[in-house]
């Protein structure tokens, strides 16, 4: 097994993602023959009935998770929400699923975005460090 610090976490639901703030995360890849993964996120305790309406669901969900680094590319998971449990004022929410893909080239496929918005020069450089950081969900991700 290997595990990772989980920097961020988005959930999509009612279709957009959802940002969950980060108090902890933890990212564990199993490295067994399911290729499976678990996610588990320390968060406020206002996200409880979100996570616990999740379990009843039993139905995948679509998980975007940056790992180890904040500059990281996020990786994409399909994921069932397992566990949601009360800690104090937070919960713990505990997921299991497997990684869509290695690496979908989230930097490329902005910059081609951009140059097709008629960015250009200065204004294409800055746009795409600030994208970069902030890493907004692409265009051509919003349609699915």
């Amino acid at each position: 097994m290997k595990t990772f610090k989980m920097i961020s976490i988005s959930v999509y639901d009612e279709g957009k993602f959802h940002d969950f703030p980060l108090i902890d995360g933890i990212i564990i890849n199993q490295e067994n023959s399911h290729r499976m993964w678990i996610l588990e996120m320390f968060i406020e305790g206002k996200y409880k009935s979100f996570f616990e309406s999740k379990i009843s669901d039993e139905e995948l969900i679509e998980a975007k998770a940056v790992i180890s680094y904040p500059e990281n590319e996020p990786a994409g998971f399909n994921v069932a929400v397992d566990k949601v449990k009360e800690i104090g004022d937070h919960v713990s929410v505990l997921m299991k699923g497997r990684l869509k893909r290695a690496r979908s080239e989230y930097a490329e496929q902005l910059l081609e975005q951009l140059i097709h918005d008629g960015l250009e020069g200065q204004a294409l450089l800055e746009q795409f460090e600030t994208d970069m950081r902030n890493r907004p969900r692409l265009k051509k991700d919003l349609r699915k």
